[in-house]
């Protein structure tokens, strides 16, 4: 086995992406490549997307837009294999052996199943409801060390934590047991609309959020207008969350300190500070959005990138199986 730290991290591919999903998972996992301690593998979890009802031809385009948007980003398929989730059936094999070694009551206590009910009334299912094992088996197959989570997933990787120490006090040593993985760098880029919520696709306000593959006139559209406050001093301070909120995009896009940009901007209005900060996200964003279009034209190489990052999941995959399988008493095959 290798002496890296393993990694896995995925996304749902339910919509576009947003700005702050690019700045907070995307563009780490490209940073990782450069760092020779870890062996990172990364999932299109296709199979969690369907807790929320889809239809057939959207899931198909967001999946390949998806991978298209990961390899844009600058993932290397050659350094860390890019696959779809349900390319690889160990995830839902294990998921049953880890669903008979979870508790009605755990799953209860998750607070995402609470939102998501309020959220989807009309479809309350059972997938929703048993969703955080189909997560536990997606890391624990690979045996990862390290599990990139934010403040809303660190019940998950608890929850995963509980059901591998169960299953090894009940079978013997048989899961590593994942620790959540901090990145060294990564702004939080909350809604433009809202500073105290999440940036999020899911945001029914569409100029809440910057989407990946926005236009520029739409970027700085959505960015002049941004909420901010009735002054106009570009600084942090209580009451200014919205100038905050894009003095952190404008950070997280040039690399400039806090301190930075309030002594650039210092006399300067909102208007001016808007201006550069939609200018600075159009430039980020324009070689990814070109990289994209390119590969959209390609698809005989997606299909080559996603297939074989399968191959390569299911070999690590089929080990744990394998050895699951033979700790609970199935006859092997």
């Amino acid at each position: 086995m290798s002496e890296k730290k393993r990694i896995l991290s995925g996304i749902q591919p339910s919509g576009a992406l947003t700005l702050g999903n690019y700045v907070g998972a995307l563009r780490n996992w490209v940073e990782l490549q450069t760092e020779d301690e870890y062996e990172a593998f990364y999932m299109l979890a296709d199979l969690h997307t369907i807790t929320v009802r889809q239809e057939a031809k959207n899931l198909r385009k967001n999946s390949m837009d998806l991978l298209a948007l990961f390899l844009a980003a600058g993932i290397d398929p050659e350094k860390s294999p890019i696959f779809f989730q349900s390319h690889v059936p160990a995830h839902v094999e294990l998921s049953w052996v880890l669903s008979c070694n979870t508790y009605m009551g755990e799953l209860s206590r998750m607070t995402q199943f609470k939102d998501k009910c309020q959220k989807h009334a009309d479809n309350i299912n059972a997938g929703l409801f048993t969703y955080p094992v189909l997560m536990a088996a997606d890391i624990l197959l690979y045996q990862a060390d390290l599990v990139p989570v934010g403040h809303d997933q660190k019940q998950h990787l608890e929850i995963t934590r509980d059901i591998a120490k169960r299953f090894n006090n009940a079978y013997s040593e048989t899961f590593k047991l994942p620790e959540p993985y901090i990145p060294k760098v990564g702004a939080r880029i909350m809604s433009l609309q809202d500073p105290t919520s999440k940036m999020s696709k899911s945001d029914p306000n569409e100029n809440g959020y910057i989407l990946l593959l926005d236009t520029p006139d739409a970027i700085v559209r959505k960015i002049k207008r941004a909420v901010t406050d009735s002054g106009s001093d570009v600084r942090r301070g209580e009451g200014k969350e919205g100038v905050e909120n894009l003095m952190s995009i404008f950070s997280a896009v040039t690399g400039k300190t806090m301190d930075e940009i309030e002594a650039e901007f210092d006399g300067k209005g909102y208007g001016d500070f808007k201006s550069a900060v939609a200018e600075a996200v159009v430039e980020e964003l324009r070689p990814i959005q070109e990289k994209y279009n390119e590969l959209m034209s390609n698809r005989d190489y997606l299909q080559q990138v996603y297939r074989q990052g399968a191959q390569i999941a299911n070999r690590v995959a089929m080990k744990t199986v394998s050895k699951v399988y033979r700790k609970v008493g199935f006859i092997q095959p």
